[in-house]
């Protein structure tokens, strides 16, 4: 019994970018469009009716931008998988959208290759965060606070982590996968699994993308 496709929602108040897009994930193996919506007011509402498992989420939309949309549905459910959508990697407006819960981003002249490889690592329950220009939109608007900003946890929390807790949380937010920092610190990937679910716990963070940019916004990793 084949396994049941990833249900897709795309937000965007561009019918030819909904349209689009919806082409591309039906046409790939194991991806469904679950539906659509036309502003973050609707993307909230569908969200709730369907129960998608990854959201396509513009960010400049009428009513309710991408930004607040994600807030409200990671705000009514934590588990909630969400993809950004962008015209420009280095927009600010991204940065305040992961900061707010989504999952990663992806700009809108993606391939469908991409862009169907995007939505399954994130329906995975991974962060999009392996293409360096992720990491470098992290570092540019980090540096931007003009004072320390943080997540659920606080920037004293992190003195609550192992050395090596902490050490972890420096390669996640420098892009690497699981197998990547299991390659460097010569563990195994289990061992990485459970350093990585630790270091969410103790800081309150829901996910990998808010572990980097907690780390950034920590001067836990800086620009460079």
């Amino acid at each position: 019994m084949s396994a049941r496709p990833i249900r897709v929602l795309i937000a965007d108040d561009q019918v030819m970018v909904r349209e689009g897009f919806s082409v591309l994930l039906n046409a790939m193996p194991g991806i469904e469009v679950a539906g659509e919506a036309v502003n973050g007011r609707e993307a909230v509402d569908r969200v709730r009716e369907l129960a998608p498992d990854v959201v396509l989420m513009d960010i400049r939309m009428p009513e309710l931008n991408g930004i607040e949309a994600t807030r409200e549905i990671v705000a009514a459910d934590a588990t909630a998988k969400i993809l950004v959508l962008t015209t420009f990697d280095l927009d600010e407006y991204v940065y305040q959208a992961l900061r707010a819960g989504a999952s990663g981003f992806l700009l809108k002249d993606a391939s469908a290759r991409q862009l169907a490889d995007g939505v399954r690592v994130v329906a995975a329950g991974e962060a999009l965060l392996a293409p360096s220009v992720t990491r470098r939109l992290i570092t540019e608007f980090s540096k931007l606070a003009e004072v320390p900003r943080h997540l659920p946890g606080s920037q004293a929390a992190y003195g609550e982590l192992t050395d090596r807790e902490t050490e972890v949380l420096v390669l996640i937010a420098q892009g690497l996968s699981n197998v990547e920092i299991a390659g460097r610190l010569v563990v195994a990937e289990s061992t990485i699994k459970t350093h990585v679910s630790r270091v969410l716990v103790k800081l309150g963070l829901r996910d990998r993308t808010q572990a980097a940019v907690f780390a950034y916004e920590a001067r836990l990793v800086t620009p460079g």
